[in-house]
């Protein structure tokens, strides 16, 4: 039987603390210390694991918006600035790939069970 995603992923993690932990104690202690958080991913549909990898989404949405307030240096009233958001963010929207596997969204919100991106079928489910 092959190894799990999640299974692969321990050995990584584990790989990793072995070959920096002399060098980096604090850091990989962080590490293990976050474990559990760091592999809730796969707790996740495999659909929207690209999504949740993707880098600062809460970051890049507001770079534009930062790099016209900072142009403008308070030439607008707080009512424009804040208009002027509104708009900047509407606009990016535009920009924002879809989640893949939306239809799974409903079952994450409801505490559906995933493990390594296939959701867990319990006796009550297969029941219904």
């Amino acid at each position: 039987m092959s190894p799990t995603f999640f299974q692969e992923a321990e050995k990584a993690f584990d790989l990793f603390l072995r070959t920096y932990e002399a060098k980096y104690p604090k850091a990989t202690l962080c590490l293990q210390k976050d474990q559990e958080e760091l592999m809730a991913f796969f707790d996740f549909p495999a659909q929207h694991w690209q999504s949740i990898r993707t880098s600062n989404p809460i970051e890049s949405t507001f770079g534009t918006i930062r790099h016209r307030t900072k142009r403008s240096k308070g030439c607008l009233s707080r009512d424009g600035m804040l208009h002027m958001m509104f708009k900047l963010g509407m606009c990016a929207e535009g920009k924002w790939r879809r989640l893949r596997g939306f239809d799974y969204l409903g079952k994450v919100i409801t505490g559906i069970k995933f493990k390594d991106g296939i959701e867990v079928k319990t006796k009550d489910q297969a029941a219904a």
